[in-house]
């Protein structure tokens, strides 16, 4: 990632659970375009980036943001314990082990339209002028 994600999130989903072989996934949403290969090839097929040497699962896109929004798999990155999460997800399906610290906001789902928003007003320009390109 050529620059800092525009929001992390933390998903204890079972599907997440599934995936990654652990008890949740650091998801960092960043722009496409701040996304940078820097030794290997990638395979992007199904908007999902995998290495073609050892197949892990790097970024993904999802239906709803498009194409111009990754979803980069934090837990592949070197260095990535200095990244936090900004919000946790799924939290009802989270193993009973795992404590989230006091003052991340946490859902049991998704967050709803009702709730505070979750991201500065930087981050928010960042995600929407990505999706509008």
């Amino acid at each position: 990632m050529t620059d800092d994600p525009v929001f992390v999130s933390c998903c204890h989903c079972r599907q997440c659970q599934k995936m990654t072989g652990s008890a949740f996934a650091i998801n960092g949403m960043i722009e496409a375009e701040r996304l940078e290969i820097l030794d290997g090839k990638l395979s992007n097929e199904g908007g999902q980036g995998r290495c073609t040497k050892c197949n892990t699962l790097l970024w993904a896109s999802h239906r709803l943001f498009g194409d111009n929004v990754k979803f980069v798999r934090l837990g592949t990155l070197d260095e990535a314990e200095r990244i936090k999460p900004d919000a946790h997800f799924f939290t009802r399906t989270k193993h009973s082990w795992v404590t989230i610290p006091d003052g991340v906001p946490t859902f049991d789902a998704l967050p709803k339209d009702r709730d505070p928003p979750l991201m500065s007003a930087e981050a928010s320009a960042r995600f929407e002028a990505a999706r509008g390109r």
